[in-house]
């Protein structure tokens, strides 16, 4: 891509969030440029066949026996393949949506799929429900392989919007859902009091997504348009990071870890960024819990005290995070950082625009985040991209990305020269 079909995307872009930036459901006033120009854009085009080709998004998910499993959207329904060769072929796409719906695909919205070791597949996506970015999570599994999918349901116990789902499964098999959700929105406006942002909420499925346990509220006042993280320091224990809502305008992100399945733990904050803003980011954060027990946090800011892509550690279970470390160029257009690890490394990736490429870049490290390699490219392209994003099978890392001209890309990560 040229910077100036870049300008060009930019400016449509533009465009297209200042005609609903007046929304306070969703709204994007005071965003800084930077941020806008970083923002992933939908790949696909005329192509609206039911092919991985033609994807706008693409989430994947690698099961415990190895294969790799993607979900994906085109022309306004959610599909699913399965890869047993990590990429290189896939199974037909199988629809999950019965028909077409009016997906919540936002900047940092897309279908969630997780896989447990019982080849059992899992799906969320949220529906618009009206013109104000109110919407529907609804849930949808496979108990064959990923030959068919359920019946989508709503996944949530309530009326209010929820957004952002995210699915993982357990150490112990449970299977985990965590959303935003805006029912205290709604019970404010009945009293005639505002609520600022959403609630980070959650359910627990024991029976496969047979059935799930009330849904509950975890942190109340998180920002309310952002995608979370999520990883488990130990079987029925999640830990969550997110985009929140601090003295009502600043949206810096904290942590969550649960002291056991049903009790979040006191929230943390990753760094004090003071990014001054009532409005949508639309720029969530990446988490991995190491087998050491470190997390690793990687987000997005424009606040006061810093601007860019940055990456923190915490050695005592999301109690203190070190002092974050800033990726990528700061001349460049920086946006959507990624972390995983496995035994022994971690990886960061983040995507960077350079005036004419969008390159992901990567870095590594083999002391637990203490230092990390230079950055290197670890692939390119000069159109339009979905986000980068990572997965592990315990051993290796493997970067996902879905681009406009190259169409999907599942790589193998290696370690820094």
């Amino acid at each position: 891509m040229t910077r100036r079909k870049h300008m060009l995307w930019v400016a449509a872009l533009s465009a297209a969030f200042a005609a609903t930036s007046a929304n306070a459901a969703d709204p994007m006033p005071g965003m800084a440029m930077g941020s806008m120009m970083g923002m992933s854009h939908g790949t696909g085009g005329a192509c609206k066949t039911a092919e991985l080709r033609c994807a706008s998004t693409v989430t994947p998910a690698l099961a415990p026996d190895g294969s790799l499993w993607l979900a994906f959207d085109v022309d306004a329904q959610v599909y699913v393949t399965r890869s047993g060769d990590r990429g290189k072929t896939f199974s037909p796409p199988v629809k999950v949506t019965p028909q077409k719906v009016h997906l919540d695909t936002g900047p940092d919205a897309r279908a969630a799929i997780a896989v447990d070791a019982k080849g059992r597949a899992f799906v969320t996506y949220a529906i618009f429900k009206d013109n104000n970015y109110n919407a529907e999570v609804f849930f949808s599994r496979s108990l064959d392989g990923g030959k068919s999918f359920s019946v989508p349901r709503p996944l949530v116990d309530n009326t209010a919007s929820q957004r952002f789902a995210m699915l993982a499964v357990s150490p112990d098999g449970d299977l985990f859902a965590v959303w935003l959700d805006k029912r205290g929105v709604v019970a404010a406006a009945k009293e005639g009091k505002t609520y600022p942002g959403a609630a980070v909420a959650y359910a627990w499925s024991k029976d496969a997504g047979a059935t799930f346990t009330p849904s509950r509220i975890a942190l109340d006042n998180s920002c309310e348009c952002c995608r979370i993280g999520v990883g488990f320091n130990g079987p029925g224990r999640p830990v969550v990071v997110f985009r929140n809502v601090f003295g009502g305008t600043v949206r810096d992100h904290a942590i969550l870890s649960f002291k056991d399945a049903n009790t979040p733990g006191p929230m943390s904050r990753v760094a004090v960024d003071n990014w001054r803003l009532n409005g949508c980011p639309h720029q969530g954060p990446s988490l991995s819990v190491a087998n050491t027990g470190t997390y690793h946090v990687v987000w997005s800011t424009q606040g006061d005290a810093r601007k860019g892509l940055f990456y923190a550690r915490s050695t005592d279970k999301g109690l203190h995070f070190s002092a974050p470390m800033a990726l990528g160029n700061a001349d460049h257009d920086l946006s959507r950082p990624y972390v995983t690890s496995v035994p022994g490394t971690v990886f960061m990736v983040w995507k960077e625009f350079d005036g004419e490429n969008s390159v992901v870049n990567m870095r590594v490290s083999h002391d637990d985040g203490a230092t990390w390699s230079k950055p290197r490219a670890a692939a390119k392209t000069d159109d339009a991209s979905d986000h980068p994003m990572l997965v592990n099978d315990g051993r290796q890392a493997y970067l996902s990305w879905m681009t406009k001209t190259g169409g999907y890309q599942f790589l193998p990560l290696k370690d820094a020269p």
